[in-house]
């Protein structure tokens, strides 16, 4: 790929359509285009247009647009050819642009070229294809909020602070024999800390994004015999896990996508934990363990009967997961005046529904906090940007402790850390292979 090329490629979805759109970038764009339509074209006008081979045979009948650059999506010149929606017709208006001096885009190209050109950072980047990518309402909305910016905006506040922390303990390194308060060293401190709590609160915010955008993974997690694959059939809506009597019936993961209120949860049913001799039954269990290590929320499944039998062994199975909810169920099975669970935990019956509507509304909760004045700030984030935020965190962290111990030079070094972590998240720190990695898994026209 070579930024001064001009590429050429569909733009709307593939499969028959009542419109489709080729779309050309770059310095022959607008060239190109005149010459496949043969007519002058207008700026920011849509002009009807013939596409026509080289012995001027017709193509199609279309509508040609031209959007001369900078102002543009790439900051290139940009033609975009809308002819009707087949894909023969579309792929041969691509090859005639191409025999014309364009070649075919790559993945993500044209939205790597904007970001080149400055047109929006790799945050607001990443959101158009989340936007593209959306599969309810809600996430579309948080794609739009992060494609308008606010999420750059928020990194760029916190970006603006850390730099000016940078510079006054780089400036203070040189008057190290200076009184701390000389220094303002002590205002410096508790700016770092001031920034941690602004990192802490946009880190969490990120994290919801990320799994309003990926969805949240949990892994129902218990006993043998706890009904786990019944709970998950119960929140899928139809059987898709094989339920019996016999104990260790499920040996393998199993996975299914379920939505509540439009948010996205990946539920992974798994073995049953216990000491077991049999090789399959302990392999389940390692595959269990696996899945756990890579959880957002462990649903904690235990007998409603014995909720107590395998706590111990559960809790210590699941203490390095981040979300956890203890679900107890066979609740129809228990007698009518049986004590109620423990504060914050549920009782439900997969068999007769019993409690599913409180465990759909904490799974909600658990998603990312879902009171509607909470979604009105939404944006969406990708694993990328908050592990981003994680590294920024700890880089200020460390600075933040250097800096009780009186060690400047570390400390600011651990802030440039920081620093580079923060901008590596916008594309203003950011090595040419990772770009290619992000842009290569955006559709072929964006």
């Amino acid at each position: 790929m070579h930024a001064n090329d001009t590429i050429a490629a569909i733009a709307t979805a593939p499969g028959v359509g009542g419109v489709g759109i080729v779309r050309l970038s770059g310095p022959e764009a607008l060239r190109i285009a005149a010459r496949l339509c043969g007519r002058e074209l207008a700026p920011r006008q849509a002009l009807r247009a013939r596409f026509r081979e080289a012995d001027g045979e017709l193509i199609d009948d279309g509508i040609v647009l031209a959007f001369p650059g900078p102002h543009s999506f790439t900051g290139e010149d940009v033609a975009e050819l809308q002819a009707h929606g087949s894909p023969v017709l579309l792929q041969r208006l691509v090859a005639r642009c191409c025999e014309l001096g364009a070649r075919q885009a790559g993945p993500g190209e044209f939205s790597q070229r904007g970001f080149l050109n400055g047109k929006f950072d790799l945050v607001q980047a990443e959101a158009i294809a989340d936007l593209i990518a959306a599969s309810d309402l809600r996430a579309a909305r948080a794609a739009r909020r992060s494609l308008q910016g606010e999420f750059s905006a928020r990194i760029e506040a916190i970006a603006q602070r850390l730099l000016h922390l940078r510079i006054h303990v780089e400036a203070a390194i040189d008057f190290v024999d200076e009184p701390i308060q000389t220094l303002g060293l002590d205002q410096v401190e508790a700016g770092v800390g001031q920034l941690l709590e602004q990192l802490q609160a946009l880190l969490e915010q990120a994290r919801r994004g990320r799994r309003l955008r990926d969805g949240l993974h949990a892994v129902l997690v218990g006993p043998p015999n706890a009904g786990k694959s019944s709970l998950l059939n119960a929140l899928a809506g139809e059987a898709r896990a094989i339920v019996t009597d016999v104990a260790g019936t499920t040996r393998d993961v199993l996975r299914e996508t379920v939505r509540i209120d439009g948010l996205e949860l990946v539920l992974a049913d798994t073995a049953g934990l216990r000491d077991s001799a049999d090789a399959i039954e302990r392999e389940g269990m390692r595959r269990a363990h696996a899945e756990l290590e890579r959880a957002d929320l462990a649903v904690l499944v235990v007998d409603a009967r014995e909720p107590d039998a395998a706590a111990a062994m559960l809790g210590q199975a699941v203490a390095a997961v981040p979300l956890r909810l203890w679900v107890h169920n066979k609740a129809d099975l228990l007698a009518a005046d049986a004590p109620p669970p423990p504060p914050g935990q549920l009782r439900v019956s997969a068999r007769t529904g019993q409690g599913l509507e409180q465990l759909h509304a904490a799974l909600r909760e658990l998603a990312g906090g879902l009171a509607p004045e909470a979604a009105e700030g939404e944006f969406s984030a990708r694993a990328r940007q908050v592990q981003g935020l994680e590294q920024t965190a700890g880089h200020a962290g460390q600075a933040l402790d250097q800096l009780r111990q009186g060690q400047l030079e570390l400390a600011a070094e651990e802030l440039r850390l920081a620093h580079d972590a923060l901008g590596a998240i916008t594309g203003r720190v950011s090595a040419d292979e990772m770009l290619g990695h992000i842009f290569a898994s955006f559709c072929i026209g964006k």
